[in-house]
């Protein structure tokens, strides 16, 4: 990811902090769904982890979450937050390559339509993982809104009330997911927003 996201992050992060979430049920159905994936021993990390909520929240079922986020102002935010052991929260792009490899699962949550080369970052984190390897994301499609909304998202970008971001449909996702070297093994939506896709991929070796 690029220094427009990073700085973008960094000066919203404070907003995006305390802003509620829009559909709280949604977010807990989702994190039930990826409980159901994870094992007690799990070693996973989380790229764009923001400010660390999932983290907190599913880090203490695992063996170890290595959170990681772009904006040094995201990762700040939390680690001031009280995570269970065995959570860390460090500054790191999406293709960066962590010493703590390979992990059991790779956690991927609204950014692989942020990074500026999704298949690029899908071969570093096919790379980082063991061999059957989960990676589970949750991705916007935008490109499946109707063209009206489509038309809106370039004048917020261009007012910075949007990030760089990459129009995608939902079947470009899963052909770069499955070009990348995976199976999916799972895909779902959660609350009302189909273009939200959630999907659940196996390294496949």
């Amino acid at each position: 990811m690029g220094k427009d996201q990073g700085e973008f992050w960094d000066r919203v992060a404070e907003r995006y902090a305390a802003r509620p979430l829009k559909d709280p049920a949604a977010y807990d159905e989702m994190l039930v769904e990826v409980g159901g994936w994870l094992q007690p021993g799990d070693r996973v990390l989380e790229i764009g982890c923001g400010t660390g909520s999932t983290a907190v929240r599913l880090g203490g079922t695992v063996g170890r979450w290595l959170a990681t986020d772009l904006s040094a102002e995201m990762v700040r935010i939390a680690q001031a937050k009280a995570a269970p052991e065995g959570v860390r929260f460090a500054q790191a792009g999406a293709e960066t390559l962590h010493a703590e490899a390979p992990f059991d699962a790779i956690c991927a949550f609204h950014i692989l339509h942020l990074v500026p080369d999704a298949p690029a970052t899908l071969a570093v984190l096919r790379r980082q993982l063991v061999p059957g390897g989960l990676l589970i994301s949750k991705t916007w499609c935008l490109r499946d809104f109707n063209p009206l909304m489509r038309m809106i998202f370039p004048l917020l970008r261009a007012r910075g009330y949007m990030p760089p971001i990459r129009q995608i449909r939902a079947t470009e996702l899963r052909a770069m997911i499955t070009d990348a070297g995976f199976t999916i093994a799972g895909e779902r939506h959660f609350g009302k927003h189909r273009q939200s896709r959630f999907i659940v991929a196996r390294r496949t070796d």
